[in-house]
């Protein structure tokens, strides 16, 4: 058996992913794939966390100047990850996984409160652990969101999952002659205003050399590929 290169990983979906074909909302069939994805790499002994996005249900940023205020758009956007985490959360379970939603804004009858230590001694104990509702603060995204997590429960990388293999110099589902990297500087990366992750997010894995390695959630076994240290995606480092 092939050695995992990651102990503990961060996966960052977003809520798009849960979609599937329909454009919008959960697809029950699409988020019970992507629950196997995760179980199969829990399985190897990785300690997977999950970081899950809103875009499905709520996209805050979307209706800025458009007569609803900012912060609370955000906010709107955090409670609809607390539903996408549900809805892992049921799916990881039905696969038999163990598993526990943490969120930054308090609602004990559906989620338990984000505490470090509680969400390092679930990772202990091989449950995965789904975080939602954002940092709990207005103008911060999701993505701001895996990185701080990141940082705070001593995982190895973020794998941001996309429904694009890696990378580009720009949309490669409207420029035929986008270039692809295989391997990207943070500072290149906000040099190039490049769709990766937004800037705050950059700055804080550089800061604390934490990689990203960004891949297509949905090629057949890419989660599984990305954590063996298979060469698929773009790695973001140094």
């Amino acid at each position: 058996m092939e050695k995992p290169a990651f102990k503990r990983i961060v996966l960052k979906l977003s809520g798009e992913a849960l979609q599937g074909a329909k454009g919008h909302g959960i697809d029950p069939v699409v988020t019970l794939s992507i629950a196997r994805q995760i179980k199969e790499i829990r399985d190897m002994g990785i300690g997977v966390a999950v970081v899950i996005g809103g875009g499905n249900i709520f996209r805050g940023a979307g209706t800025v100047g458009k007569g609803l205020d900012r912060v609370t758009a955000d906010y709107m956007g955090m409670l609809a990850t607390v539903i996408n985490g549900m809805a892992l959360q049921d799916a990881l379970e039905k696969e038999g996984v163990h598993t526990r939603v943490m969120t930054a804004i308090e609602m004990k009858e559906v989620a338990e409160p984000y505490i470090k230590r509680r969400a390092i001694r679930h990772l202990e104990k091989k449950r995965v652990v789904v975080f939602v509702g954002g940092t709990g603060n207005p103008y911060f995204t999701t993505d701001t969101t895996a990185a701080l997590r990141a940082v705070e429960i001593g995982a190895d990388v973020i794998l941001k999952a996309t429904k694009v293999d890696g990378v580009y110099s720009a949309d490669p589902l409207k420029d035929k002659k986008a270039k692809k990297f295989d391997q990207l500087k943070y500072i290149e990366v906000i040099r190039r205003n490049l769709r990766v992750m937004d800037a705050t997010s950059i700055s804080l894995c550089m800061d604390n050399k934490l990689p990203i390695i960004v891949f297509n959630l949905f090629k057949k076994g890419s989660i599984k590929k990305v954590v063996l240290g298979r060469k698929i995606g773009t790695v973001v480092k140094g």
